[in-house]
């Protein structure tokens, strides 16, 4: 099958690209249709000030706007200001003089440009302004057509813009018109122009004629627009939001930070969407990017006041205080800095009650913030680190005793409401280390990093836990405190920390530790291998001898070994060491509930189900910790999802006391696509096969990939499904495939190829067999007998359908019930069977709760007569709220066939373009198209040809793209 590099689906996802191309303007309407009706209208401005602060993209602005004047035949001049322009007087004036001479000379009068250009310059050289304002006037005053540009204002000398603001540029005179960008800053603060240049832009703004345009930050719906522009794919929510407050909404800033995540490889693609990578840190701007450089060149003491405030500024007023305590700067030279740094745009004042003193400050740009504390060296870090605890620690919790004035050594601080409360003083504990108390730090770093737990954004606690660990100097604390971290970068997903501590404990325990925290210790060790998925090292870890040659307690080896035979989904030998080890892992209640847990889902893997079932109606067991409960409640969930009971899954959350918003990701995807919330479910898994969270523990270990790519097939996405299943095919020795075999031989019969499917259904089934195990091999019987009914080998199929009905009795499943219902009346439409099998299956169906398998049930009944035509209409709409537009296709061909008018002509017909659009977009030749539809090729090749006329395309490419971008197919919108 033909693949396609930018719609890949797979594990990890591909990297993005940052592009600059083609970039468009966004939420800048209002304005330019503000400037654009200025410049045209004969009686409109000539005077255009565009001011913005640093990075708002003034130049860009304009530059669309001279475009855009370019294009009428307007002729557009343009003059640069750059630093050090400001020192040369009257420079900016001999410019322009020049510039519009220049223009003129090819006009009917060179020899009169030439005689004011050289008027200028002896002007200019004599410093002779009065002459220069004259030249320069008479310049202006020329009815030639022309706009001229002016960029960075800023930097130009007071004298050229003080002449400026002498001419008069009212409409009602003739003349040039001035197009004027320059920096000013519109943050919260509301400071005098400085002076100079600064200064005579204020006069310049105000002069006759003048009409001032200032950019506004961009929203949040303009932030994910370009962002969606730049990397050419949709952003994900969090990266969306993430970019919208580190930016500010200034394009500058939003360039420099996607350029920055991207050379990272920061930001995934999936699926056409773009994610930002769990625990993604915040780039740091090189020294060449334009808000550093603009902090640089204020010198000192501003760059030393801008790193202290980097640490110290959530703490308010204080910060000001602790700046000077902790630098080598007076206190005067710290206001002077903060002054000069609010002046240039660098941070902004925090406004106060009225009339009061500023509450503290911020960056302008978050990204700044981060620059320059990622500048710090280790030891200036932790020194203003460490004044900020000793401030926070100074004003005492709330069970702290009261400390006297006299007794403190720091200004007592609070953290402003602007910042984040709950990592501030954590992150700067642990960038004090042992510079602040070693007791204190230790117990608030790991109280800090438990209330986070599990940080799925990763905003610190792993990092709190690591540092804690660094203070601790007693062996068996350290441990402890190795295992919590251990325990929580699980919990995040950052399962190579995870591994790391738990084979640091297991390999090199300290001496008296106790059997309890070892045990714990092996189990992260091997969960941590599974998620890895480095099936060798489980290999061994499922041998007697990798654990024999380890200082550890018999519980911890024996539980260790069965966690990795069950990893590996060697059901039987673990089954074998349980049973021969039960006095050892029966000691304790946490080890007793765990393997008690693995012994029970191992039987039902193995076909011998009643032992689950019994304690899955029992009350959790007594004594055992929050966290190890949630883990043991989310693996009896996965485990009913995965068999499809729903009923049950939602009734095991009631008798937790769990809602499905602490579910993890994989858990919530499950739930979702079973109820048939598909956007959400694909939202999710996207998502986890960015973060690399896509593979759940065993016996599910597969099924999210696989129940991705049944989406992705439902949908009319077979490239897509196809590649996703190949992505995640693991090696022969590890956990069984056989959710992927079943969505991979779905992909195939929707191709029409038999052969191939049945190949791999049945190298699912000997896999299986040779485990011994019989979980989730009931599609796979269900789909073999499909594919030798549709090959006419009925002898087969009955064969597989007697299989499937031993199952169903064996297991006690609805799931595995349901699909022999179908599958019997699928396989003899004609039979009796069929007649009472059908409405049993539909009964069953509609007590399961899940809207595809009822649709599915319902087409599959009015097929073979053993239901009203009506029910089609049912099955419609169901497959139309899953978004199912295969099945939804082949619904309308029923629905035709059995004379029942299909709703709405209009959508039914853009629902068929649209699926034809997608199949193309897939690669599908025109013959895999008529397998798809189940239309001759001749079909298929007419309702291209009626596509591209319709349209306007002229090719596949175009349709292709149509698709990838997400436009409709319609030619209104082309």
């Amino acid at each position: 099958m033909a693949a396609r590099a930018d719609a890949e689906l797979v594990l990890g996802g591909t990297a993005a690209r940052f592009d600059r191309t083609g970039a468009r303007l966004f939420g800048r309407e209002r304005e330019s249709d503000a400037i654009d009706r200025g410049l045209r209208d004969p009686d409109g401005p000539r005077l255009v000030l565009v001011r913005g602060e640093r990075g708002i993209g003034r130049s860009a602005f304009t530059r669309a706007a001279a475009e855009r004047l370019r294009a009428e035949g307007i002729a557009v001049l343009r003059v640069d200001c750059v630093p050090g322009d400001g020192e040369r007087p009257l420079l900016l004036a001999l410019r322009l003089v020049m510039a519009l001479e220049e223009h003129r000379s090819t006009a009917a009068r060179p020899g009169t440009a030439r005689r004011a250009a050289a008027q200028a310059l002896s002007a200019t050289r004599r410093g002779d302004r009065a002459s220069l304002a004259e030249v320069l006037a008479g310049s202006l005053a020329q009815p030639t057509p022309a706009t001229v540009v002016v960029e960075d204002a800023q930097h130009a000398d007071a004298e050229s813009l003080a002449l400026l603001g002498e001419v008069d540029f009212r409409p009602s005179q003739p003349g040039v018109r001035l197009l004027v960008t320059a920096v000013q800053h519109t943050g919260p603060d509301s400071t005098e122009p400085s002076p100079g240049s600064g200064r005579a832009l204020e006069q310049l703004a105000r002069s006759r004629g003048a009409h001032t345009i200032v950019l506004p930050r961009l929203g949040a719906e303009d932030v994910t627009a370009a962002v969606a522009q730049r990397l050419r794919a949709a952003p994900d929510a969090g990266l969306a939001r993430r970019a919208h407050r580190l930016s500010q909404g200034i394009p500058g800033a939003l360039d420099a930070l996607l350029l920055g995540w991207a050379g990272q490889d920061a930001i995934r693609m999936v699926d056409r969407q773009a994610f930002l990578a769990l625990g993604a840190p915040v780039p740091v701007l090189p020294d060449g990017d334009r808000f550093v450089e603009a902090l640089r060149a204020l010198g000192e003491p501003c760059w030393t006041v801008a790193a202290a405030l980097s640490i110290l500024w959530p703490l308010g007023r204080s910060a000001e205080e602790l700046a000077a305590a902790s630098t080598e700067l007076s206190a005067e030279a710290v206001r002077d800095g903060i002054r000069t740094l609010v002046d240039e745009g660098v941070v902004d004042e925090l406004p106060g009650q009225t009339g009061d003193a500023p509450r503290g400050w911020t960056f302008r740009v978050p990204l700044m913030e981060d620059a320059v504390r990622e500048r710090l060296g280790p030891l200036e870090r932790g020194r203003l680190s460490a004044a900020a605890v000793e401030a926070l620690w100074a004003g005492g919790a709330p069970e702290d005793p009261p400390v006297r004035q006299d007794q403190r050594t720091a200004p007592v601080a609070v953290i402003l409401a602007e910042a984040d409360a709950e990592t501030y003083l954590p992150d700067r504990i642990a960038d004090a280390g042992v510079l602040v108390d070693r007791d204190r730090a230790v117990a608030e770093l790991t109280a800090a990093a438990r209330a986070l737990y599990p940080d799925h954004e990763r905003r610190g606690m792993v990092r709190w836990h690591l540092r804690a660990v660094r203070l601790i100097e007693e062996p068996i604390a350290r441990d402890l405190a190795i295992l919590r971290c251990g325990q929580a970068a699980f919990g995040c997903g950052d399962y190579r920390t995870a591994r790391a501590v738990a084979e640091r404990i297991v390999c090199d325990p300290a001496e008296g530790l106790d059997p309890l925290t070892l045990y714990d210790a092996a189990t992260l060790l091997v969960a941590s291998a599974g998620v890895e998925r480095d099936w060798p090292a489980l290999d061994r870890m499922g041998t007697a001898p990798w654990w024999d040659g380890l200082r550890l307690p018999a519980m911890a080896a024996v539980s260790g070994r069965v966690q990795a035979l069950w990893q590996l989904e060697k059901w039987q030998e673990a089954l074998t060491l349980l049973s021969r080890t039960e006095p050892v892992w029966q000691s304790t209640p946490d080890s007793r509930a765990l393997l008690e847990l693995f012994r029970n889902v191992a039987e039902f893997v193995l076909g011998r189900p009643e032992r689950l079932t019994r304690a899955l109606a029992l009350p959790e067991v007594p004594g055992m910790s929050r966290d190890k409960v949630f883990a043991r409640t989310i693996a009896q969930f996965d485990l009913l999802l995965g068999t499809g009971d729903l009923p049950g899954a939602t009734a095991l959350l009631s008798a937790r006391e769990l809602s499905a918003e602490l579910l993890p990701e994989s858990s919530r995807f499950l739930l979702h696509h079973l109820r048939g919330q598909w956007d959400e479910a694909l939202a999710l898994a996207r998502r986890l096969m960015v973060n690399g969270g896509v593979l759940t523990a065993v016996p599910t270990h597969h099924l999210l990939p696989a129940r991705t790519a049944a989406i992705l097939l439902a949908r009319g996405r077979i490239t897509s499904a196809d590649r996703l299943v190949s992505s995640v095919r693991g090696r022969a020795h590890g956990p069984l495939e056989l959710f992927l075999d079943h969505a991979e031989a779905e992909v195939l019969r929707t191709l029409g190829e038999l052969g191939r499917a049945e190949e791999t259904l049945r190298r699912g089934l000997r896999a299986a067999q040779e485990r011994g195990s019989v979980y989730g091999t009931d599609e796979l019987w269900a789909s073999l007998a499909e594919v030798h009914a549709e090959a006419g080998h009925t002898g087969r199929a009955a064969a597989c359908l007697e299989r499937l009905d031993l199952l169903a009795e064996q297991m006690n499943s609805g799931r595995t019930r349901l699909l022999y219902l179908l599958t019997s009346a699928g396989v003899r439409p004609d039979s009796a069977a069929a007649g009472r099998h059908l409405p049993e299956a539909v009964e069953l169906a509609r007590s399961r709760s899940q809207p595809f398998e009822t649709a599915v049930a319902l087409l599959a009944a009015v097929r073979a007569n053993a239901g009203p035509a009506t029910l089609l209409r049912e099955a419609y709409d169901l497959f139309g709220e899953t978004g199912a537009a295969l099945w939804r296709f082949r619904t309308r061909s029923a629905m035709r066939e059995a004379g029942i008018a299909v709703p709405g002509r209009g959508q039914a017909t853009a629902e068929n373009e649209h699926l034809l659009g997608i199949l193309l977009a897939e690669g599908l030749t025109n013959r895999q198209i008529a397998h798809v539809l189940r239309l001759s090729e001749d079909a298929v090749a007419n309702r291209v040809s009626r596509l591209f006329a319709r349209t306007g395309m002229r090719s596949r490419t175009e349709v292709v793209t149509a698709v990838l971008t997400g436009g409709p197919l319609t030619a209104d919108d082309r």
